[in-house]
Protein backbone atom coordinates (compact mmCIF):
# COMPACT_ATOMS: atom_id res chain seq x y z
CA UNK A 1 0.00 0.00 0.00
CA UNK A 2 1.28 3.25 -0.74
CA UNK A 3 2.34 5.68 2.05
CA UNK A 4 -0.09 9.37 2.86
CA UNK A 5 1.90 11.62 2.86
CA UNK A 6 0.08 15.84 2.76
CA UNK A 7 -0.24 17.99 -0.07
CA UNK A 8 2.46 20.40 1.53
CA UNK A 9 5.01 17.87 1.78
CA UNK A 10 4.74 16.91 -1.74
CA UNK A 11 5.05 20.27 -2.99
CA UNK A 12 7.88 20.95 -0.49
CA UNK A 13 9.59 17.66 -2.60
CA UNK A 14 9.08 19.04 -5.96
CA UNK A 15 10.23 22.11 -5.16
CA UNK A 16 13.33 20.83 -3.85
CA UNK A 17 13.79 18.53 -6.62
CA UNK A 18 13.27 21.62 -9.11
CA UNK A 19 15.82 23.31 -6.98
CA UNK A 20 18.28 20.63 -7.35
CA UNK A 21 17.72 20.19 -10.88
CA UNK A 22 18.29 23.72 -11.98
CA UNK A 23 21.74 23.76 -9.88
CA UNK A 24 22.96 20.73 -10.37
CA UNK A 25 21.38 18.98 -13.86
CA UNK A 26 20.74 21.64 -16.57
CA UNK A 27 24.36 23.39 -15.89
CA UNK A 28 26.50 20.02 -16.55
CA UNK A 29 24.31 18.28 -19.37
CA UNK A 30 25.05 19.04 -22.25
CA UNK A 31 29.36 18.88 -21.32
CA UNK A 32 28.93 15.54 -19.40
CA UNK A 33 26.46 14.03 -22.27
CA UNK A 34 28.94 15.79 -25.10
CA UNK A 35 32.13 13.86 -23.09
CA UNK A 36 30.24 10.91 -21.81
CA UNK A 37 31.12 11.12 -18.47
CA UNK A 38 29.52 10.11 -15.42
CA UNK A 39 27.85 12.44 -12.89
CA UNK A 40 28.47 10.32 -10.00
CA UNK A 41 29.31 13.48 -7.83
CA UNK A 42 25.81 14.36 -8.65
CA UNK A 43 24.29 11.21 -8.01
CA UNK A 44 25.82 12.12 -4.15
CA UNK A 45 24.02 15.00 -3.90
CA UNK A 46 21.07 13.84 -4.86
CA UNK A 47 21.61 10.67 -2.65
CA UNK A 48 22.14 13.28 0.23
CA UNK A 49 19.32 15.08 -0.38
CA UNK A 50 17.25 11.65 -0.18
CA UNK A 51 15.71 11.40 -3.71
CA UNK A 52 17.80 8.00 -4.15
CA UNK A 53 15.35 6.48 -1.82
CA UNK A 54 12.00 7.81 -2.13
CA UNK A 55 9.29 5.36 -2.43
CA UNK A 56 11.11 2.84 0.15
CA UNK A 57 10.00 2.60 4.19
CA UNK A 58 11.22 5.22 6.30
CA UNK A 59 11.90 2.75 9.27
CA UNK A 60 15.16 1.61 6.82
CA UNK A 61 16.05 5.36 5.49
CA UNK A 62 13.80 5.72 3.15
CA UNK A 63 11.96 8.55 2.07
CA UNK A 64 8.21 6.78 2.66
CA UNK A 65 6.76 7.83 -0.85
CA UNK A 66 4.30 6.48 -2.79
CA UNK A 67 5.56 5.61 -6.16
CA UNK A 68 2.46 8.38 -7.66
CA UNK A 69 4.87 10.75 -6.15
CA UNK A 70 8.39 9.00 -6.66
CA UNK A 71 7.33 9.50 -10.06
CA UNK A 72 6.67 13.05 -10.53
CA UNK A 73 10.35 13.79 -9.14
CA UNK A 74 11.82 11.63 -11.90
CA UNK A 75 9.73 13.46 -14.30
CA UNK A 76 11.42 16.64 -12.95
CA UNK A 77 14.59 15.64 -13.16
CA UNK A 78 14.42 13.88 -16.56
CA UNK A 79 13.48 17.68 -18.06
CA UNK A 80 17.00 18.53 -17.34
CA UNK A 81 19.30 15.76 -17.82
CA UNK A 82 17.41 12.17 -18.60
CA UNK A 83 20.95 10.67 -17.49
CA UNK A 84 20.78 11.19 -14.12
CA UNK A 85 16.13 10.49 -13.79
CA UNK A 86 17.60 7.21 -15.52
CA UNK A 87 20.22 6.84 -12.89
CA UNK A 88 17.91 7.64 -10.16
CA UNK A 89 15.05 5.09 -11.22
CA UNK A 90 18.13 2.24 -12.15
CA UNK A 91 19.25 2.62 -8.03
CA UNK A 92 15.65 2.59 -6.99
CA UNK A 93 14.89 -0.26 -8.58
CA UNK A 94 18.23 -1.98 -7.49
CA UNK A 95 16.98 -1.51 -4.13
CA UNK A 96 13.64 -3.33 -4.84
CA UNK A 97 14.64 -6.77 -4.61
CA UNK A 98 15.84 -6.66 -1.04
CA UNK A 99 13.25 -3.88 -0.11
CA UNK A 100 10.21 -6.36 -0.95
CA UNK A 101 11.76 -9.77 -0.95
CA UNK A 102 14.67 -9.98 1.41
CA UNK A 103 14.21 -11.90 4.59
CA UNK A 104 13.47 -9.47 7.96
CA UNK A 105 17.39 -9.76 8.88
CA UNK A 106 18.58 -9.43 5.57
CA UNK A 107 16.66 -5.95 4.96
CA UNK A 108 17.87 -5.10 8.64
CA UNK A 109 21.61 -5.58 7.62
CA UNK A 110 21.37 -4.52 3.53
CA UNK A 111 19.03 -1.80 3.63
CA UNK A 112 20.28 1.20 5.00
CA UNK A 113 23.39 1.01 3.45
CA UNK A 114 21.34 0.47 0.17
CA UNK A 115 19.30 3.55 1.08
CA UNK A 116 21.74 6.00 2.46
CA UNK A 117 22.37 7.60 -0.61
CA UNK A 118 26.65 6.67 -0.94
CA UNK A 119 26.13 3.58 -2.69
CA UNK A 120 25.11 2.98 -6.27
CA UNK A 121 23.12 0.03 -7.34
CA UNK A 122 22.82 -1.91 -10.84
CA UNK A 123 20.97 -5.01 -12.02
CA UNK A 124 22.06 -7.77 -14.11
CA UNK A 125 19.50 -9.27 -15.98
CA UNK A 126 20.21 -9.17 -19.78
CA UNK A 127 22.85 -11.58 -21.51
CA UNK A 128 24.50 -11.87 -24.87
CA UNK A 129 21.59 -14.34 -26.41
CA UNK A 130 18.94 -13.26 -23.31
CA UNK A 131 17.12 -10.31 -23.93
CA UNK A 132 13.22 -10.18 -22.87
CA UNK A 133 12.72 -13.61 -22.01
CA UNK A 134 14.88 -13.41 -19.00
CA UNK A 135 13.48 -17.49 -18.24
CA UNK A 136 16.32 -18.55 -20.57
CA UNK A 137 19.07 -17.11 -18.34
CA UNK A 138 21.84 -19.23 -18.60
CA UNK A 139 24.27 -17.45 -16.32
CA UNK A 140 24.50 -20.05 -13.51
CA UNK A 141 24.90 -20.08 -9.58
CA UNK A 142 26.29 -23.36 -7.63
CA UNK A 143 26.64 -23.54 -3.71
CA UNK A 144 29.72 -24.81 -2.63
CA UNK A 145 31.35 -23.91 1.46
CA UNK A 146 28.82 -21.27 1.93
CA UNK A 147 29.41 -19.38 -0.73
CA UNK A 148 27.82 -19.30 -4.51
CA UNK A 149 30.42 -19.50 -7.29
CA UNK A 150 28.80 -17.65 -10.16
CA UNK A 151 29.81 -18.35 -13.88
CA UNK A 152 28.23 -16.13 -17.08
CA UNK A 153 28.06 -12.98 -18.62
CA UNK A 154 25.53 -9.83 -18.34
CA UNK A 155 24.86 -7.43 -21.34
CA UNK A 156 24.02 -4.00 -21.26
CA UNK A 157 24.42 -3.46 -17.51
CA UNK A 158 23.27 0.30 -16.74
CA UNK A 159 25.76 1.90 -14.15
CA UNK A 160 28.20 -0.88 -15.20
CA UNK A 161 32.09 -0.32 -13.34
CA UNK A 162 30.37 2.39 -11.59
CA UNK A 163 27.98 0.57 -9.27
CA UNK A 164 29.14 -0.63 -5.60
CA UNK A 165 26.57 -3.23 -5.58
CA UNK A 166 25.23 -5.84 -8.55
CA UNK A 167 21.70 -7.96 -8.28
CA UNK A 168 23.06 -10.71 -10.51
CA UNK A 169 19.82 -12.74 -11.59
CA UNK A 170 21.07 -16.91 -12.51
CA UNK A 171 20.30 -19.99 -12.40
CA UNK A 172 20.46 -22.25 -8.92
CA UNK A 173 18.30 -24.68 -10.49
CA UNK A 174 16.89 -26.31 -13.54
CA UNK A 175 15.65 -25.02 -16.68
CA UNK A 176 12.85 -22.27 -17.24
CA UNK A 177 11.33 -19.66 -14.44
CA UNK A 178 11.63 -21.49 -11.39
CA UNK A 179 15.38 -22.44 -11.68
CA UNK A 180 16.17 -18.48 -11.32
CA UNK A 181 17.22 -17.09 -8.19
CA UNK A 182 18.95 -13.39 -7.43
CA UNK A 183 22.31 -13.03 -5.68
CA UNK A 184 23.13 -9.32 -4.46
CA UNK A 185 27.05 -9.00 -5.01
CA UNK A 186 29.07 -6.57 -4.17
CA UNK A 187 31.55 -4.49 -7.06
CA UNK A 188 34.50 -5.67 -5.45
CA UNK A 189 33.46 -9.51 -4.94
CA UNK A 190 36.53 -11.86 -7.23
CA UNK A 191 35.88 -12.94 -10.10
CA UNK A 192 33.26 -10.26 -11.37
CA UNK A 193 35.10 -7.84 -14.30
CA UNK A 194 33.46 -5.36 -15.80
CA UNK A 195 33.79 -5.19 -20.05
CA UNK A 196 34.35 -1.74 -21.52
CA UNK A 197 31.80 0.56 -21.67
CA UNK A 198 29.04 0.16 -24.91
CA UNK A 199 29.25 3.48 -27.47
CA UNK A 200 25.81 4.17 -27.36
CA UNK A 201 23.73 6.43 -29.64
CA UNK A 202 22.18 8.77 -26.89
CA UNK A 203 22.45 9.06 -23.13
CA UNK A 204 26.03 8.92 -23.17
CA UNK A 205 27.37 9.59 -20.16
CA UNK A 206 25.05 7.21 -18.63
CA UNK A 207 27.77 3.87 -18.51
CA UNK A 208 26.49 0.70 -19.81
CA UNK A 209 28.57 -2.80 -20.39
CA UNK A 210 28.72 -6.05 -19.50
CA UNK A 211 29.33 -7.80 -16.69
CA UNK A 212 31.69 -10.77 -16.86
CA UNK A 213 31.11 -13.16 -13.97
CA UNK A 214 34.02 -15.59 -14.24
CA UNK A 215 33.48 -17.99 -11.30
CA UNK A 216 32.24 -14.84 -9.37
CA UNK A 217 32.50 -16.00 -4.78
CA UNK A 218 29.05 -14.31 -3.82
CA UNK A 219 28.29 -15.18 0.12
CA UNK A 220 25.20 -17.16 0.89
CA UNK A 221 23.49 -14.89 2.83
CA UNK A 222 23.38 -12.55 -0.72
CA UNK A 223 20.33 -14.89 -1.95
CA UNK A 224 17.76 -12.80 -1.95
CA UNK A 225 14.59 -14.58 -0.25
CA UNK A 226 14.30 -18.11 -1.18
CA UNK A 227 16.13 -20.29 -3.94
CA UNK A 228 13.98 -20.14 -7.45
CA UNK A 229 12.45 -16.47 -6.61
CA UNK A 230 13.96 -15.01 -9.10
CA UNK A 231 11.67 -14.95 -11.66
CA UNK A 232 8.82 -13.50 -9.73
CA UNK A 233 11.17 -10.79 -8.35
CA UNK A 234 12.33 -9.82 -11.93
CA UNK A 235 8.50 -9.53 -12.71
CA UNK A 236 8.29 -6.62 -9.84
CA UNK A 237 11.05 -5.15 -11.00
CA UNK A 238 9.79 -4.70 -14.25
CA UNK A 239 6.60 -3.29 -13.20
CA UNK A 240 8.45 -0.61 -11.14
CA UNK A 241 11.12 -0.04 -13.72
CA UNK A 242 8.11 0.32 -17.19
CA UNK A 243 6.47 3.24 -14.79
CA UNK A 244 10.29 5.20 -13.82
CA UNK A 245 10.50 4.63 -17.76
CA UNK A 246 7.22 6.11 -18.83
CA UNK A 247 7.95 9.15 -16.32
CA UNK A 248 11.35 9.76 -17.58
CA UNK A 249 9.69 10.07 -21.02
CA UNK A 250 7.03 12.21 -19.88
CA UNK A 251 9.97 14.59 -18.40
CA UNK A 252 12.43 14.33 -21.85
CA UNK A 253 9.15 15.11 -24.20
CA UNK A 254 8.18 18.07 -21.86
CA UNK A 255 11.63 19.67 -22.05
CA UNK A 256 11.37 19.40 -25.62
CA UNK A 257 7.91 20.77 -25.89
CA UNK A 258 9.12 24.24 -24.18
CA UNK A 259 12.26 24.58 -26.38
CA UNK A 260 10.06 24.02 -29.10
CA UNK A 261 7.90 26.81 -28.49
CA UNK A 262 10.14 28.98 -27.44
CA UNK A 263 11.97 28.97 -30.46
CA UNK A 264 8.45 29.07 -32.09
CA UNK A 265 7.48 31.96 -30.08
CA UNK A 266 11.09 34.12 -31.33
CA UNK A 267 12.10 32.84 -34.32
CA UNK A 268 10.24 34.84 -37.25
CA UNK A 269 9.52 34.41 -40.61
CA UNK A 270 7.31 36.59 -42.99
CA UNK A 271 7.33 39.44 -40.61
CA UNK A 272 5.83 37.19 -38.03
CA UNK A 273 6.74 34.44 -35.09
CA UNK A 274 6.47 30.84 -36.29
CA UNK A 275 4.14 29.88 -33.84
CA UNK A 276 1.52 31.98 -35.29
CA UNK A 277 1.67 30.04 -38.68
CA UNK A 278 -1.02 26.97 -38.41
CA UNK A 279 1.44 23.96 -39.36
CA UNK A 280 3.66 24.88 -36.77
CA UNK A 281 0.87 25.63 -34.11
CA UNK A 282 -0.94 22.80 -34.23
CA UNK A 283 2.35 20.95 -34.51
CA UNK A 284 2.62 21.76 -30.33
CA UNK A 285 -0.56 21.68 -29.89
CA UNK A 286 -0.54 17.88 -30.26
CA UNK A 287 3.21 17.52 -28.83
CA UNK A 288 1.30 19.40 -25.73
CA UNK A 289 -1.63 17.41 -25.89
CA UNK A 290 -0.17 13.91 -26.12
CA UNK A 291 2.17 14.79 -23.20
CA UNK A 292 -0.78 15.40 -21.20
CA UNK A 293 -2.60 12.52 -22.21
CA UNK A 294 0.88 10.35 -21.07
CA UNK A 295 1.30 11.78 -17.86
CA UNK A 296 -2.45 10.87 -16.68
CA UNK A 297 -1.81 7.64 -17.91
CA UNK A 298 1.80 7.48 -15.76
CA UNK A 299 -0.10 8.41 -12.59
CA UNK A 300 -3.00 6.00 -12.84
CA UNK A 301 -0.84 3.06 -12.82
CA UNK A 302 1.52 4.69 -10.45
CA UNK A 303 -1.95 4.81 -8.22
CA UNK A 304 -2.76 1.39 -9.08
CA UNK A 305 0.73 0.43 -7.76
CA UNK A 306 -0.01 2.47 -4.92
CA UNK A 307 -3.24 0.82 -3.68
CA UNK A 308 -1.98 -2.38 -3.61
CA UNK A 309 -3.56 -3.95 -6.64
CA UNK A 310 -3.27 -7.22 -8.05
CA UNK A 311 0.33 -8.05 -9.67
CA UNK A 312 -1.55 -8.82 -12.90
CA UNK A 313 -3.22 -5.46 -13.14
CA UNK A 314 -0.31 -3.64 -12.08
CA UNK A 315 1.49 -5.26 -15.01
CA UNK A 316 -0.94 -4.43 -17.69
CA UNK A 317 -0.78 -0.73 -16.52
CA UNK A 318 2.52 -0.10 -16.26
CA UNK A 319 2.90 -1.23 -19.41
CA UNK A 320 0.04 0.35 -21.14
CA UNK A 321 2.18 3.89 -19.33
CA UNK A 322 5.62 2.44 -21.07
CA UNK A 323 4.39 1.88 -24.27
CA UNK A 324 2.03 5.34 -24.82
CA UNK A 325 4.86 7.40 -22.48
CA UNK A 326 7.94 6.33 -24.38
CA UNK A 327 5.92 6.19 -28.19
CA UNK A 328 5.02 9.95 -26.99
CA UNK A 329 8.31 11.48 -26.13
CA UNK A 330 9.58 9.68 -29.62
CA UNK A 331 6.79 11.58 -31.50
CA UNK A 332 7.65 15.13 -29.31
CA UNK A 333 11.23 14.74 -29.95
CA UNK A 334 11.17 14.32 -33.71
CA UNK A 335 8.47 16.98 -33.87
CA UNK A 336 10.75 19.87 -31.61
CA UNK A 337 13.36 18.91 -34.51
CA UNK A 338 10.76 19.66 -37.25
CA UNK A 339 9.75 22.62 -35.66
CA UNK A 340 13.59 24.01 -35.42
CA UNK A 341 14.27 22.92 -39.08
CA UNK A 342 17.39 22.91 -39.85
CA UNK A 343 18.76 24.43 -36.58
CA UNK A 344 16.93 21.30 -35.10
CA UNK A 345 19.45 19.11 -36.35
CA UNK A 346 22.56 20.48 -35.37
CA UNK A 347 23.85 20.34 -31.95
CA UNK A 348 24.16 23.66 -30.95
CA UNK A 349 20.59 22.84 -29.92
CA UNK A 350 19.47 19.82 -27.66
CA UNK A 351 16.32 18.89 -29.51
CA UNK A 352 18.34 16.71 -31.55
CA UNK A 353 20.23 15.27 -28.17
CA UNK A 354 16.98 14.44 -26.97
CA UNK A 355 15.71 12.65 -30.10
CA UNK A 356 18.14 9.87 -29.69
CA UNK A 357 17.63 9.55 -26.14
CA UNK A 358 13.75 9.11 -26.73
CA UNK A 359 15.10 6.06 -28.87
CA UNK A 360 16.14 4.38 -25.70
CA UNK A 361 13.59 4.40 -24.09
CA UNK A 362 11.27 2.51 -26.58
CA UNK A 363 13.86 0.28 -25.73
CA UNK A 364 14.72 -0.35 -22.32
CA UNK A 365 12.72 -2.01 -19.61
CA UNK A 366 10.83 -4.41 -22.22
CA UNK A 367 10.43 -2.94 -26.08
CA UNK A 368 7.42 -1.69 -26.67
CA UNK A 369 6.54 -4.11 -29.18
CA UNK A 370 6.71 -6.53 -25.64
CA UNK A 371 4.44 -3.96 -24.17
CA UNK A 372 2.07 -4.39 -26.75
CA UNK A 373 2.13 -8.39 -26.11
CA UNK A 374 1.80 -7.71 -22.40
CA UNK A 375 -1.20 -5.77 -23.06
CA UNK A 376 -2.92 -8.10 -25.55
CA UNK A 377 -2.70 -11.31 -23.57
CA UNK A 378 -4.21 -9.04 -20.64
CA UNK A 379 -7.58 -8.64 -23.28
Amino acid sequence: MGARVTGDEVRDLLALAEELADKELAPRADDFEARAEFPREVLRTLGKAGLLSLPYPEEHGGGGQPYEVYLQVLEVLARRWLCVAQSVNIHVLACYPVAAHGRPEQRDRLLPALLGGELLGANCLSEPDVGSDIAAIGTTAVLADGEYRVTGTKSFTSHAGHADFYNVFCRTGGPGPTGLSLLVADADVPGLAVAPPERKMGVRSSPTAAVVLDGARVAEDRLVGRPGKGFLIAMGLFDRGRLGIAACAVGLASAALDYAARYARTREQFGRPVAEFQGVGFLLADMSTQISAARALVREAARTLDAGAKPAEVTVAAARAKLFATDTAMRVTTDAVQVLGAYGYVQDHPVERWMREAKLLQIIEGTNQIQRLVISRSL
